[in-house]
């Protein structure tokens, strides 16, 4: 069930998503395989968590989805992330491109805005 925001309006849900930007800056990917990392993580997050009461809104809601892509400066920082979204009970998916077996991006299934962005706050949004 979706928290609610001021006013008892239930809160605006978003899918973050977190893209190593060294990709493209120091290793040369080419723009198009960095946005589909993106794509395969966030594809993979609403498939594991489906069944999630705000999953299920956030599809729902198919015209108003609203996702965030912030830019994590390399493999350290989105590993770390991971690690501290994992401690703090955060469901996402840690994209694993293969046969390279190199992280490149994450997602977060859709949460609350204000349940999470405190966690993601160094992180700015992708350029």
């Amino acid at each position: 069930m979706a928290v609610s925001g001021a006013g008892g309006s239930p809160s605006r849900l978003v899918q973050y998503v977190v893209v190593r930007s060294d990709l493209v800056q120091k290793l040369s990917w080419p723009l198009g395989a960095v946005v589909a990392q993106g794509c395969h993580a966030a594809t993979a997050a609403i498939h594991l968590h489906y069944t999630d009461g705000d999953t299920q809104r956030y599809l729902a809601e198919l015209d108003d989805m609203h996702k965030v892509v912030l830019g994590a400066p390399d493999e350290a920082a989105l590993s770390a992330l991971s690690e501290t979204l994992t401690q703090a009970g955060v469901a996402h998916k840690l994209w694993i491109e293969q046969p390279e077996n190199t992280p490149t991006c994450l997602a977060l299934k859709p949460y609350p805005k204000e349940r999470v962005q405190p966690l993601l706050c160094k992180f700015k949004l992708l350029k």
